[in-house]
């Protein structure tokens, strides 16, 4: 599998929502944010609807699902309440991801080769539906085997170590993503990554050839305080695309 030039980027509006939610008023609104992010150049739009609802609402998933004009791709829990929520919009792409109510946020990747029993029949139910189905899971061969047996064609690489860490571990993880991002594709899997990157250390990740899209949410939103949004996620842009070599 040959990975495109073009790297996409997708942004996830979620604190937009925990915004909006601190106050409970209507706004800022997510919608009119994936808006503006589509405009400066976002590919596609993620958001994650929590078991506990902390920032993203059902109301928002069936706008987002409905209305955008570019990919959404909804992020959830494995869970039966959360595939009928997925099956009943039917959005382009389905994020599978793990959840602890006590985490502040995704505090690391998907364990599917010990959950496959658990998701395989997720995964099916989402595949019949028309939704391409991605797993968010570590850079670790063990995953990449699962997510074969599992048939998703997705894989979204947890890049929060990389994130975390400098110097040689920062350079072991970085090869660890990039092995496996190339072992995912040479399997027919298309890789893609996200957690933790800001305009530091975004490069290196987007440079992997294999790699074919990115997911950034809470440090656009973050700069998009300071610099506006349409500046925030059009930095952004700019970055991947030097980086891949498409500017």
């Amino acid at each position: 599998m040959n990975a495109p030039r073009h790297l996409r980027l997708g942004v996830n509006i979620d604190h937009v929502a925990t915004i909006r939610n601190a106050r409970g008023t209507f706004y800022p609104d997510p919608f009119r944010a994936a808006l503006i992010a589509q405009e400066a150049g976002a590919d596609g739009i993620t958001a994650h609807l929590r078991e506990d609802r902390r920032h993203i609402t059902d109301a928002d998933i069936a706008r987002l699902s409905s209305e955008l004009e570019i990919p959404f791709n909804f992020e959830m829990a494995a869970t039966e309440e959360m595939l009928e929520i997925a099956l009943r919009h039917k959005p382009h792409a389905v994020c599978l991801v793990p959840e602890r109510r006590e985490e502040r946020t995704t505090e690391g990747g998907l364990d599917a080769a010990g959950l496959h029993n658990n998701l395989a029949h997720i995964v099916d139910r989402l595949g019949e539906a028309g939704c391409r189905v991605s797993l968010f899971i570590e850079a670790d061969p063990r995953q990449i085997e699962a997510a074969l047996r599992l048939k998703v064609p997705v894989v979204e690489l947890h890049t929060g170590r990389y994130c975390e860490v400098d110097g040689e571990a920062q350079v072991a993880e970085l090869r660890r993503i990039t092995d496996m991002a190339a072992l995912a594709s040479k399997n027919g899997i298309e890789p893609h990554a996200g957690h933790g990157l800001t305009y530091d250390n975004v490069a290196p990740i987007a440079a992997i050839p294999h790699v074919v899209e990115l997911n950034i949410g809470h440090f656009l939103i973050g700069e998009a305080i300071f610099l506006g949004l349409r500046e925030s996620v059009a930095e952004m842009r700019r970055l991947i695309d030097i980086a891949r070599g498409t500017a």
